[in-house]
């Protein structure tokens, strides 16, 4: 924990490119323009009001759960409650992106302490699993897919952890709505479905993920179909009676380890009576007097405090957001903070990782120095002291006393391994695929050890109070994500709504945690409101440039106005969520 003192996907959108409009587009107006509608006031791109509450609110990608969250508010609980309300909804709802087969991680401030608690819920690998397995099998790298890639998963270590340390009501009163919707079926949502639909060929090749995932065991549900669950709602109330034990100790760890022994996987039961979550402390830099706070490795939320000292040193309000000079600036220092990411980010338990060297600020002022203004960096090294396809789900809660749970979970792909184990309800994750095999990185795969992960939720204080609630998904969008929304809201003056509806850019092409070599370059991914002059000039300084489609994150997020005592909450139009309050 850590007393505040006074003074961070799918595989089917992510990979399709577009080409240059044909009718230039000014990247103030894009969305508006593009939309067919006229804003009568405001930013003309934003895609919805903000949603001012008083009391409590809730953000995250799907309707249904933000509204099983708000509905615990109502019912006096807390935003821990309504985050796991949340995420228990998600893992029904929008399954591919998230469930109890995965991770999560949780920043969470405690208005009684006035203290800000880490939580790390990650799984670690099973311990008979070696690097010689993987020689032996002749692969050079883990793969995506199949037990091989599996981790314990440690979302429900995770609830359990947050809900007896903060929650004012039980995991039976929490999981009540999502053991009701799995139980009597929801009707899919447009972008959902389009995920959906993307896994179905890897789905079908397993028997059990195709009968629990799959329509008819051939397909996934369409957009305005009904989809039932009900293997996951018995899961659910498996561990709404029996807690964590249900998860690491029951049924549901009996029937993973009996379908690992049979499939080729290394899974024991001791493997998951072991693993525990554990409390961490978040770690910060000051951005323009505000606190930015993230939790340390074996995630990646450090990058994004690595990119925000770099960018403090320039006055971007005059650049102005979409201008080439601020996407250049923005693409370099997230290569020199991606290029300690693939040398530096693992475990820390079986490393000792330079971590506040990273993020300080002296630090910060000897990267600068290798940036170029006008050219763009090729094969970037890692200072002294990816991950594409990330499927995630985010999660912010403030309550009527101003607790605040940011709360992030994943499978990491669509599916994660793609494999259901038995009758369980949900997918494995795939989080071990983000191993090394390299035996001298830091990230290698050793036994019980937690691989470097992607998801990363985060909080902004200002005078010692909470300020911003947030976090952006997808994969190594997520830092990136991060800072273009801060610095949305920071230097450019957007409204919480704004700040995520903008136009972003994506870099893709630094050296990988998993030892994969640089990509020189790399690639800046685009939407359609960076204009074409912006484009042209970053070519110009060397950039690979493409406009892109569907690969640039989901945002959720709430503000604290202390003064009118109102909160400001968003959620990202990329994806068919919605921000509720009341």
């Amino acid at each position: 924990m850590h007393r505040i003192r006074p003074f961070f996907w799918p595989l089917i959108l992510a990979s399709l490119l577009v080409t240059e409009p044909s009718i230039p587009l000014d990247s103030q107006r894009n969305h508006a323009i593009g939309a067919g509608y006229d804003r009568p006031v405001g930013d003309p791109h934003q895609s919805r009001s903000v949603v001012l509450a008083t009391h409590g609110a809730v953000a995250t990608s799907h309707p249904l759960a933000a509204q099983a969250g708000l509905d615990i508010l109502k019912t006096g609980g807390n935003a821990v409650d309504a985050a796991i309300a949340a995420n228990a909804m998600l893992g029904v709802v929008e399954p591919m992106s998230c469930g109890i087969g995965g991770d999560l991680f949780a920043i969470y401030w405690d208005h009684k302490t006035q203290t800000l608690y880490g939580l790390n819920a990650s799984g670690r690998s099973p311990r008979t699993l070696t690097r010689e397995v993987f020689a032996e099998k002749q692969l050079d790298r883990i793969p995506l897919y199949g037990p091989l890639a599996w981790s314990v998963p440690g979302c429900v270590s995770g609830w359990a952890e947050l809900q007896s340390r903060f929650g004012n009501r039980t995991l039976h009163d929490v999981l009540a709505a999502s053991i009701e919707t799995a139980d009597e079926g929801f009707p899919v949502t447009e972008v959902i479905a389009a995920y959906w639909k993307g896994a179905e060929k890897r789905l079908v090749e397993w028997p059990d993920s195709a009968a629990t995932f799959l329509v008819d065991g051939k397909r996934g549900p369409r957009f305005g179909e009904v989809f039932r669950n009900p293997r996951l709602a018995a899961s659910y109330r498996a561990i709404a009676s029996d807690g964590a034990d249900a998860f690491y100790q029951g049924g549901i760890a009996h029937q993973i380890v009996k379908f690992s022994e049979t499939h080729g996987g290394y899974f024991s039961l001791q493997d998951f009576a072991d693993h525990r979550a554990e409390w961490v402390e978040p770690v910060s830099t000051r951005y323009r007097g505000y606190d930015v706070w993230e939790l340390p490795p074996n995630g990646q939320g450090i990058a994004a405090l690595q990119i925000l000292n770099v960018l403090e040193n320039f006055d971007l309000q005059a650049m102005g957001h979409g201008s080439a000079d601020y996407a250049h600036l923005f693409v370099e220092a997230k290569k020199l903070a991606f290029a300690d990411r693939a040398k530096f980010y693992a475990d820390p338990a079986f490393n000792d990782l330079p971590t506040q060297q990273l993020i300080s600020k002296a630090y910060a002022q000897r990267q600068i120095e290798r940036i170029d203004r006008a050219k763009a960096a090729r094969d970037v090294a890692a200072g002294d002291p990816i991950l594409k396809h990330g499927d995630t789900v985010y999660v912010t809660v403030v309550d009527k006393d101003r607790n605040c749970c940011s709360l992030i979970q994943s499978n990491y792909h669509g599916f994660g391994s793609q494999v259901v184990p038995g009758n369980v309800g949900f997918a494995m994750q795939n989080r071990g695929a983000l191993f090394s095999l390299d035996a001298n990185h830091l990230n290698r795969l050793e036994p019980r050890k937690r691989p470097f992960h992607t998801i990363i939720p985060a909080m902004v204080t200002k005078d010692g109070k909470p300020w911003f609630c947030f976090g952006v998904m997808g994969g190594d969008m997520q830092p990136q994500g991060h800072v273009q929304v801060l610095v949305n809201l920071i230097d450019f003056g957007m409204n919480v709504q704004a700040a995520g509806d903008a136009a972003r850019i994506r870099h893709l092409g630094s050296a990988q945690p998993t030892g994969a070599p640089a990509d020189g370059v790399g690639t800046v991914q685009v939407e359609s409101g960076i204009s074409k002059e912006t484009v042209a000039e970053l070519r110009a300084r060397g950039h690979n440039v493409v406009r892109a489609k569907g690969a640039f994150g989901g945002y959720q997020g709430i503000m604290i106005d202390w003064k009118n005592r109102v909160l400001h909450a968003a959620t990202e139009s990329r994806k068919d969520g919605e921000a509720v309050g009341y």
